[in-house]
C-alpha cells in the first residue's frame, strides 16, 4: 500500500453479515493498519464483495453495471478467475489484502491521469493470471558457505577477509547497475508512472504501482551483469523513458516478474562480491532496524545470526564477524543487502556508541547464579 496516499482508500463492504462486517472493519483499521477505511456505499472508492455468501453473483453483477470505474475486490475460499476483479483467497491473509488494496490504488491513480501510461495496460494490475507470478511464490533460497563463493564470484587481487585490506572492501552502488536500477525505482515511485530502464543490455520495466519489475533476464545473466562497472560497458549508457503502450502490451513471461524488494537484495548481493557499500564507515557501528522478510529473500551465509546480532545492540562490520566467529566477506554482503533495502543504518546516536550491554562470560554468570540461590535457601532455614 502506498504510504505517500493522504488517506485511506473508502471502500464498501458487501455480502457480509453483521459479525463478519464489524470482523473486516477491525480487520482494515487493525492488521492494515488503517490502509482502508469501511464506509456507505455512495461514498466508496472501491467495492469488497464476500464471493461465498449467497447473493455473491447477483451483487459482483450489480456492482459491475452501476458502478464499473470502482475496482472491485472479491473474497473467496475458492480460486476466482473473473476478469476485472482483484481477488483474495480466504481465510485472508494481511499481506494479500494490502496487496489488492494497492491494486485498486494503482487503478484508481490510472483513472484520475488519463495520460499515465499505465492506462495502456490495465491488464497489468487486475490480470487474473497475477496468482500465477512466480514473483508472488519464490521462497527463500539458502545459500550455505560451500556454495557461496560460487554464487557471488571474487575481486581479482582483492581478500575481503583480510582485515589489511578492509579500507580497499567497499563498493559503490551508483558505479554498477545496482544503484541506476535504485534511482530509476525512486523515479517511477515518485512519478507513480511505469517506467522502462534501457542499459543496452536487457529489457528491464519498472511498475511502481504494485511494487513489481519484470526483466528479460535470468539470474545467472544478471548475476554476470551486476558485477561489470558502468564504465566498463560499451553503448549509449542508461537512460529511463516511459514505458511505450507497445512494451506494455506486449505478453511478459510470468516467471520473469520480480518483487523490487527481493530483485533489489539478490543485485545487491551480487554487486558487492562480499564487499560493503562505500557509504557505511567500516569503524562506525550499524544498526538494524528490523528483521528482513527471509521467506522471500536469498539467505546468504548467516544471515540470521547477523541480524539477530544487530537487533541487539549495533556493532561494527568487523566486530560482527569476531563476535560470531565468520568471514568478514558474510557480513559485508548481508549488509550490502540490507543497506540497499533501507535495513542498515549507521548508528548516530550518541548512546550507541557510549553505552553497550556488558558481555558476561559463563563462569561469572554461573558464579553469580550460584549466590543467588545461596542466599534464599540461607533465607529458609
Amino acid at each position: 500500500m502506498n504510504n505517500k496516499r493522504k488517506s485511506s482508500l473508502r471502500v464498501a463492504l458487501h455480502g457480509m453479515d453483521g459479525r463478519t462486517y464489524k470482523t473486516m472493519v477491525m480487520y482494515l483499521q487493525g492488521p492494515c493498519k488503517g490502509a482502508a477505511t469501511v464506509v456507505e456505499d455512495l461514498d466508496a472508492e472501491v467495492d469488497m464483495i464476500d464471493a461465498d455468501s449467497v447473493n455473491a453473483k447477483a451483487l459482483l453483477e450489480q456492482r459491475q453495471t452501476e458502478n464499473s470505474v470502482r475496482p472491485i475486490i472479491v473474497l473467496s475460499l475458492q480460486e476466482l478467475n473473473l476478469d476485472n476483479v482483484l481477488y483474495v483467497k480466504k481465510p485472508v491473509k494481511t499481506a494479500d489484502m494490502l496487496d489488492a488494496l494497492s491494486k485498486a490504488e494503482a487503478i484508481l491513480t490510472a483513472k484520475q491521469n488519463p495520460s499515465d501510461e499505465v492506462l495502456f495496460n490495465k491488464k497489468l494490475f487486475i490480470n487474473k493470471d497475477e496468482h500465477k507470478k512466480t514473483s508472488k511464490h519464490q521462497t527463500a533460497m539458502h545459500l550455505d558457505e560451500g556454495n557461496f563463493n560460487a554464487f557471488i564470484g571474487s575481486i581479482p587481487g582483492l581478500d575481503v577477509n583480510d582485515p589489511k585490506q578492509f579500507p580497499n572492501a567497499s563498493y559503490n552502488p551508483k558505479e554498477y547497475f545496482q544503484g541506476y536500477f535504485q534511482s530509476a525505482c525512486l523515479i517511477a515511485q515518485t512519478k507513480k508512472q511505469v517506467l522502462h530502464l534501457n542499459s543496452g543490455w536487457k529489457s528491464l520495466i519498472i511498475f511502481p504501482h504494485n511494487h513489481e519489475i519484470w526483466l528479460d533476464a535470468d539470474d545467472k545473466q544478471l548475476r554476470a551483469f551486476a558485477g561489470l562497472p558502468i564504465s566498463s560497458l560499451s553503448g549509449p549508457g542508461m537512460s529511463l523513458t516511459p514505458a511505450s503502450a507497445h512494451t506494455l502490451s506486449v505478453k511478459k513471461e510470468l516467471d520473469k516478474f520480480h518483487n523490487v524488494d527481493a530483485f533489489l537484495w539478490k543485485l545487491a548481493v551480487w554487486t558487492s562480491k562480499g564487499r560493503y557499500p562505500v557509504a557505511l564507515d567500516i569503524h562506525k557501528p550499524v544498526f538494524l532496524k528490523h528483521w528482513p522478510n527471509f521467506t522471500r529473500l536469498v539467505v546468504t551465509p548467516h544471515a540470521l545470526r547477523i541480524s539477530a546480532l544487530l537487533i541487539a545492540s549495533p556493532k561494527t562490520l568487523p566486530d560482527i564477524a569476531e563476535t560470531l566467529k565468520i568471514k568478514p566477506q558474510y557480513v559485508f554482503a548481508f549488509i550490502s543487502a540490507a543497506h540497499a533495502l533501507g535495513l542498515v543504518k549507521q548508528a548516530k546516536r550518541q548512546a550507541d556508541e557510549i553505552v553497550q550491554p556488558p558481555v558476561m562470560k559463563n563462569n561469572e554468570r554461573q558464579g553469580l547464579l550460584t549466590r543467588i540461590i545461596s542466599k534464599l535457601r540461607g533465607h529458609k532455614s
